[in-house]
């Protein structure tokens, strides 16, 4: 048990993962995706391309670095494709031009592979008179059903589903029937649904007072805080949806607060953005800086993931100027910001490996070092390239280290930040993962306890079906094939934690992540409503920017089934 299983010898799902969703033409084994991604990214280096080529490669080639699926899928393909997953769109115009020259641009960015959020919060309520022709609004949840339709039929024939969220604030007019929007079955299934949650409603919510709803400084109607509140969460309860960004937290903490305003997210919440901003992403796979892992003498390997995070910050901020854009405006925006997303993948199976229980205090304070080595690690990088390269265009020094986040970095990062500049206003995010850790051996993925030990797992092709695979965890398959009876001595699933140990271990995790997290809190079917409830105010009270806590069952069919002996159990964690 002295070493991991060779690289290029990973789980079956590798393969099929890989094949599904990243070879490209002749490629004959990952080791060639590996080497045209690293020469693709390597490009936009000024010189020594084959040197940072040759780096680059080494980074991917054994699943220490995971970029994120739509790098490794189009880089060096010369596909009209972008690299980047995710983007916001812009801000929505309340007019018939104006909303429909805005789902042309989504279209636009799904048809290029980008999962997009939007805010609909402008669009007027159901019933509002239109001022220019005198016809009767439709609300803003009408027309979410286009940009569903539209969705579903531009990405209906890949392995790839189109990703949506769609947004809306808690004083809008329609935000109960925003609320309300799926809990039929099927309804608006290309979208996760996010409500923002502003720190006013919040008051109004333990103050039990009234709460106006409006549009443009009108005030529609008037219910109760709690009312709504509630509201948001017997839905989200009964269906998994909505769940909640806490926008007012979100903008306080924007590196770039400064100069811009954020009013929505990624489809899985790991990057609130502005406007056309875009989501840039790579993850270090924990797992693989485990030494003599499941013995007694396991160790973390700490100055190699501070290694990898710095020639992870040079990858991800290559990509930037090597991918292709759906829209001008996209590229204007990530090349102002240069915002990148480094984040992590196999904590879980990093914790059972090391004999350290999620749930513990020993586990969250590992988490607190990994991250912080990765945080200092990510900025020194960041700093060193402004130094070669440049800071990114919108950097005001003063008002840059005048964020709280910033504030919070060690005096020498500060220091060298006044000194140089840096080259990225946001450096870190965990994303949720899960195509990218199955083609890592079935890792556990983000930040996510383990699933269970084995689960069956739906997996889409590209004629829009689904496969059933069956796939086990890969430190229970590490710990098997090695000897170990049983499951590994630190072995715990998602729904065997409590919600409290969710958050705390999210709320560990976002001291040191200047964007966000994607993070699923796992719910047992019988959890009573109030423990349920409580669950989103705890979230409020230690500074989580959001919350999505799933009850198993709560959507019907799911991704993953527990492979058990005459029981299975669900839940969805994509």
């Amino acid at each position: 048990m002295n070493s991991l299983p060779p690289p290029n010898s990973p789980a079956p799902v590798s393969e099929n993962i890989w094949r599904r969703k990243y070879r490209f033409g002749s490629e004959t084994g990952v080791e060639e995706t590996w080497e045209r991604v690293a020469k693709a990214v390597a490009a936009a280096e000024p010189v020594d391309q084959d040197v940072w080529a040759s780096r680059f490669h080494e980074l991917l080639s054994d699943y220490r670095f995971l970029p994120g699926g739509r790098i490794l899928a189009n880089a060096g393909t010369e596909r009209n494709a972008t690299l980047l997953n995710c983007f916001v769109m812009g801000r929505l115009d309340d007019s018939i031009d104006g909303l429909f020259d805005a789902l042309k641009e989504s279209a636009i960015t799904l048809q290029a592979g980008g999962g997009i959020g939007l805010d609909f919060s402008p669009v007027r309520p159901a019933g509002a008179a239109a001022v220019r022709t005198g016809n009767i609004a439709s609300g803003p949840v009408s027309f979410m059903h286009l940009w569903d339709a539209m969705c579903e039929t531009m990405t209906a024939d890949r392995a790839r589903r189109g990703a949506m969220m769609a947004v809306l604030r808690c004083d809008h007019p329609d935000i109960e029937t925003f609320i309300d929007a799926k809990i039929q079955t099927g309804a608006l299934s290309r979208f996760n649904l996010s409500v923002l949650v502003t720190d006013k409603f919040i008051r109004a919510v333990d103050a039990d007072s009234d709460w106006p709803l409006v549009i443009e400084g009108q005030v529609i109607r008037v219910l109760k805080a709690r009312t709504l509140w509630m509201k948001i969460l017997r839905s989200a309860f009964d269906t998994g949806e909505p769940g909640i960004l806490f926008i007012d937290r979100i903008n306080q903490e924007n590196n770039l607060g400064y100069t811009e305003s954020i009013h929505a997210s990624n489809p899985c919440g790991e990057v609130p953005l502005p406007p056309y901003g875009a989501c840039d992403l790579g993850s270090l796979n924990l797992t693989h800086f485990v030494r003599q892992p499941l013995t007694p003498d396991a160790t973390f390997d700490f100055n190699e993931v501070a290694n990898a995070a710095r020639l992870g910050v040079r990858f991800l901020d290559n990509v930037l100027d090597v991918s292709h854009y759906p829209l001008d405006v996209q590229a204007q925006q990530a090349h102002e910001s240069r915002r990148i997303g480094l984040g992590i993948t196999g904590l879980a199976d990093a914790l059972i490996m090391l004999g350290l229980a999620y749930d513990s205090n020993d586990g969250r304070e590992f988490t607190a070092r990994v991250l912080g080595t990765m945080r200092n690690a990510a900025y020194e990088a960041s700093v060193e390239l402004a130094d070669e390269k440049g800071s990114f265009p919108l950097f005001e020094k003063d008002a840059f280290l005048d964020r709280p986040f910033t504030r919070r970095l060690p005096e020498e990062l500060r220091r060298a930040i006044r000194k140089k500049g840096i080259r990225n206003s946001h450096l870190m995010a965990v994303a949720p993962t899960g195509s990218i850790s199955l083609l890592a051996g079935n890792v556990s993925a983000g930040i996510e306890p383990v699933f269970a030990s084995n689960v069956s797992r739906r997996m889409r092709r590209s004629d829009g079906g689904y496969d059933v695979v069956d796939i086990e965890d890969f430190a229970c398959r590490f710990w098997r094939e090695t000897g170990g009876e049983g499951l590994p001595p630190a072995f715990v699933t998602a729904g065997g934690l409590s919600p409290e140990a969710h958050l705390a271990m999210q709320a560990t995790a976002q001291d040191f992540i200047d964007n966000a997290i994607s993070k699923t809190i796992n719910a047992n079917a019988d959890i009573a409503f109030e423990t349920f409830a409580n669950v989103y105010r705890r979230a409020y009270d230690l500074g989580l920017k959001g919350c999505t806590v799933y009850r198993q069952g709560s959507r019907g069919e799911d991704v993953l089934t527990t492979v058990t002996e005459g029981a299975k159990c669900m839940s969805d964690t994509c």
